[in-house]
């Protein structure tokens, strides 16, 4: 806040239902009513340091040295998600302010503290408040380069919604040599559901799956496809060779627009050393869905169920848990004004124009501000591929620091 207030902002500090909102209001001289008004959005929150041991520096005691390919960087655990990329953009506001004197636009600057825990807290917030932001545009540094030096601007997210199965057989664990046989195994039961969700050529069986789903506009395509994106060196780096998913779309298209039904883990009967011969009672797998726009979570998930339901034998059944949350898919128009003022920007600090890229992950909070505040985000970071985001060792490349901006500054310059 002190940062904030310290180059004129009014400041004021938010209650929700998981940790605080940082606000910071611009208003130009006389109000600027006529002005665009912009939101900017980033997280205070990181996550965990764990395992320390492995760090080479204390986590939150920042250091600058030099990085394994011989750049200087910042190390420190939120080093680059977020907080050198926030910073990025109010230190652009910073000098701005400095040489000019007046920001071109209204301003309001977001900071949140549970982008990396339960992000329902800041949707609830909104959909409480949305009247508080009437926001002409969203600006989020929150993302990544396209490689070392090409600058990108993430136009579609996919949504997450998470889900547990557990199938019950007989009411306890049973003797395998008296029971093998004609008692139901539910692990059995489950591994059959489980191998039935995808086809041969990858495709997710679950009926009403890829309801909503469109395909990407072929001028987009044919800009993916002169990306080259090494996909045999992607999978090379994690050990294998072949891509699994659906075979008639290629990596890029599989990560950034296709959706995905993923088992992420799966248990049940004995799990401790040595052997026990014994029929498990139950059989648990957790899922995760990743969505494109289009789809609706809520119909995802009840497709599931149905689908596991439609299979369990006479002597079984399932129950769910969809505690793990869920995200729709986003999209955003390829030729807003904003998008093309980044886009001048950008080529003009980084000597290439930014790519328009999708991001296999998920950021909730886009979905929110979009479905409260009725308003796209603009998604431009400085992060590159070897930041060790969320993992010992995070850092953040001086240079990406400096030139990211100088990048929000000619962005501004841009929207002058």
């Amino acid at each position: 806040m002190r940062q904030l207030t310290a180059i004129g902002f009014e400041t004021d500090l938010r209650q929700t239902s998981g940790q605080p909102l940082v606000i910071g209001a611009y208003r130009p001289p006389g109000g600027g009513a006529r002005l665009p008004h912009i939101l900017f959005y980033g997280h205070y929150d990181v996550q965990p340091a764990d395992p320390v041991d492995l760090w080479t520096s204390p986590p939150f005691e920042p250091q600058i040295r030099t990085s394994r390919t011989g750049k200087d960087s910042i190390f420190a655990r939120g080093a680059c998600d977020d907080k050198g990329q926030l910073m990025t953009f109010i230190e652009a506001s910073r000098a701005w302010l400095a040489v000019h004197g007046v920001l071109p636009f209204r301003l309001t600057v977001m900071l949140e503290g549970d982008e990396e825990g339960d992000a329902s807290h800041l949707d609830r917030y909104l959909a409480a408040h949305a009247a508080d932001f009437p926001v002409d545009a969203v600006f989020i540094c929150d993302t990544g380069m396209w490689g070392g030096n090409t600058p990108a601007i993430e136009t579609r997210l996919r949504g997450c919604i998470g889900e547990e199965v557990t199938i019950t057989g007989p009411r306890i664990d049973l003797h395998s040599g008296y029971y093998g046989g004609p008692a139901v195994n539910p692990i059995k039961v489950l591994s059959r559901i489980l191998a039935a969700m995808h086809d041969a050529k990858g495709k997710v069986t679950i009926p009403g799956f890829y309801d909503g789903v469109k395909p990407i506009p072929p001028s987009l395509r044919k800009q993916w496809e002169k990306l080259k994106f090494p996909a045999k060196e992607y999978l090379a780096d994690v050990g294998l060779s072949i891509p699994a998913g659906e075979s008639n779309y290629s990596v890029l298209e599989q990560i950034w627009a296709r959706p995905t039904a993923e088992v992420n883990g799966i248990f049940g009967g004995y799990r401790g050393p040595g052997s026990k011969t014994v029929l498990p009672a139950e059989a648990t797998a957790k899922l995760t869905f990743r969505l494109v726009e289009g789809q609706k979570p809520k119909n995802v998930r009840k497709a599931f169920r149905d689908f596991v339901k439609a299979r369990l034998p006479a002597d079984c059944k399932a129950a769910f848990d969809g505690s793990g949350g869920e995200s729709t898919g986003i999209a955003v128009s390829e030729d807003t004004p904003w998008i093309k003022a980044a886009s001048r920007a950008l080529k003009a600090e980084w000597g290439e124009p930014p790519v328009l890229i999708g991001g296999g992950g998920s950021i909730p909070v886009v979905e929110s501000f979009k479905k409260h505040l009725k308003t796209d985000s603009l998604l431009v970071g400085f992060a590159r591929d070897d930041d060790n985001v969320h993992s010992p060792d995070e850092k953040y490349d001086v240079e990406c620091y400096h030139k990211g901006i100088r990048s929000w500054a000619r962005i501004i310059s841009e929207l002058s």
